[in-house]
């Protein structure tokens, strides 16, 4: 009697093992990603760890995709929709579909050298399961279990979970190189995979694939990442961050802005004004998505006024910029609108606004300066502009730094305008040290060269001229500076060089061969002179005949 007992409670034990393996079944996928003109990547399997489109699988197939899609055990196809984290290393990555998903339990505990475990194929009728006995285990990052078998499995196996029998999933099946073994990655390693903060997006692992990374739920950690998405040179990809953004955050102005910034660099002024004006209706904050159409239609009127857009205009950025001030009144707004004002040309308004501003908290150099741009439209006095770029130096970060270096450098150019050359030398010469190792325009050097040579630095202007030419080495209007540098010194040799440069550049520019002709007289090479003379009263260049005359 006790022999019959005994056979039924193992009977029964064996059915409901049997039942939990089976009901783990369910939560097999498999995975198809592909390239991004729609071809098929790499197939692969997977199992649903979370009711809402958790899953997890081998990273290898997504290393490339440009998307991918799961199909479960009922047959449903779904979309994966981001990257939670990945290990290139394991090979194991952790993603999310879209919809509602059946989860397969985790062990809680690791399956023991010897025990018995079951691997789960995919299957939509009766589930696929083939018995293996764990070979070895070893521990790794001290809590996660990594599974040897001594058995092989087939190609189409890969990455179908491995499961204990109570059903519960105890890692992802992986082929080794040499294809005599199998082993599996704990998969409670997997499932910990998580987004810690926006910084993640950079993780060399995670840019392998074009389908985004999971936003963190923290909003500011997720605005990070949609700034960092932008910068990653992958159009259609940051497009994906953009409606994930907007998708998980309806209310945050972040991801509208995006798009329409998105929509206006590629001229779609159309777009740009419906997803504003989606903005402006979901929007928590009603005053920052006034502000940022402000600057989108700011920006349309003042570098694409060529291409008309009949909504738009300065008056409209400015509705929306007022709008957002008395939404909430920032100092930042106001300045919005005195910049607007600005270049609506109502100089004397958008001076007395920018000054206004100097006696709040936003006072800063960038008001002094925008208000002694004021004050030289409205033709004032050069005393009193000097006086503005004086306080936006003073008003800027001290000791100076590369924040104030552009009001040095505007208060170098107003010298040098008014003919103060020393003066500006030494505002160029400061700004120069300022921006320490960043970029410096050609235009800088070339203008610097020329106060240079009026205060008879001539080494300095020569050293500037050439740093020019460094930065943009096509500029006839350069080699030509160049070569009358070098004709002033009697270096005539490098006077030629630089004028034959220059007239191989711009062959219709007169001024090269002007400097070609009389570096060639002076070195007594006559009939190369003149004939580079010729060439320039060829070109209308009445120089040519004096000069022709004098060395005749």
């Amino acid at each position: 009697m006790k022999r019959v007992f005994y056979i039924v409670v193992a009977l029964i034990l064996s059915l409901n093992c049997s039942a939990q393996i089976e009901r783990a079944a369910r939560s097999v996928f498999t995975l198809t990603t592909f390239n991004k003109d729609g071809s098929i990547l790499a197939s692969s399997h997977g199992v649903f760890v979370g009711t809402d489109g958790e899953a997890i699988a081998t990273w290898t197939p997504f290393v490339g995709a440009d998307h991918a899609t799961v199909v479960d055990a009922g047959g449903n196809e779904m979309q994966v929709m981001s990257i939670i984290g990945a290990n290139e290393i394991y090979d194991v990555c952790k993603f999310r579909v879209k919809g509602s998903t059946k989860a397969a339990p985790l062990a809680k505990i690791p399956s023991a050298r010897g025990e018995k475990v079951w691997v789960m194929g995919y299957s939509l009728r009766k589930p696929q399961i083939d018995q293996r006995n764990v070979q070895s285990t070893e521990k790794f990052m001290d809590k996660y279990t990594y599974y040897i078998f001594s058995s092989t499995a087939p190609e189409n196996s890969a990455s179908c979970p491995f499961v204990n029998s109570k059903g519960e999933v105890i890692g992802l099946l992986q082929h080794s190189k040499s294809g005599d073994q199998v082993f599996a990655t704990d998969a409670n390693y997997i499932n910990d995979f998580y987004v810690k903060n926006g910084l993640v997006i950079n993780e060399p692992v995670l840019r392998q694939t074009s389908i985004p990374v999971e936003f963190p739920a923290n909003q500011d950690q997720a605005a990070v990442m949609l700034a960092l998405a932008q910068n990653q040179n992958d159009s259609v990809k940051y497009l994906k961050y953009i409606d994930a953004y907007i998708q998980h955050f309806p209310a945050a102005i972040e991801g509208y802005t995006a798009k329409a910034e998105n929509q206006f660099r590629a001229n779609d002024f159309v777009g740009a004004a419906s997803t504003m004006e989606t903005a402006l209706s979901k929007a928590s904050k009603k005053d920052e998505a006034h502000s940022a159409y402000a600057k989108i239609i700011y920006q349309k009127e003042l570098f694409k006024r060529d291409r008309p857009f009949a909504a738009w205009s300065l008056d409209k950025a400015l509705d929306e910029a007022e709008s957002a001030y008395k939404l909430n009144p920032l100092p930042f707004y106001q300045h919005q609108q005195a910049q607007i004002i600005f270049s609506q040309q109502d100089y004397q308004r958008a001076y007395d606004l920018f000054m206004g501003l100097t006696k709040t908290n936003l006072r800063n150099g960038e008001l002094f300066y925008e208000a002694a741009q004021c004050k030289t439209q409205m033709k004032a006095p050069h005393t009193e502009v000097m006086a503005l770029l004086d306080s936006a130096i003073a008003a800027s970060p001290q000791p100076l730094n590369a924040v104030g270096a552009p009001y040095v450098l505007a208060r170098g150019t107003e010298y040098f305008n008014a003919g103060e050359f020393r003066k500006a030398v030494t505002d160029f010469n400061q700004y120069d040290s300022l921006m320490q190792g960043r970029p410096i325009s050609s235009e800088f050097y070339y203008t610097r060269e020329k106060a240079e040579m009026r205060i008879r630095q001539y080494q300095q202007a020569l050293n500037d001229i050439n740093r020019a030419i460094l930065l943009t080495r096509d500029s006839p209007t350069l080699w030509a500076e160049k070569a009358s540098l070098h004709l002033r010194f009697n270096q005539l040799e490098d006077a030629i060089k630089s004028a034959t440069v220059c007239t191989q550049l711009e062959p219709d520019y007169a001024d090269g061969y002007i400097l070609l002709g009389v570096a060639q007289m002076e070195k007594k090479n006559k009939r190369e002179g003149e004939k580079a003379l010729l060439k320039a009263k060829e070109l209308g260049d009445p120089r040519a005949d004096e000069y022709l005359k004098k060395y005749k």
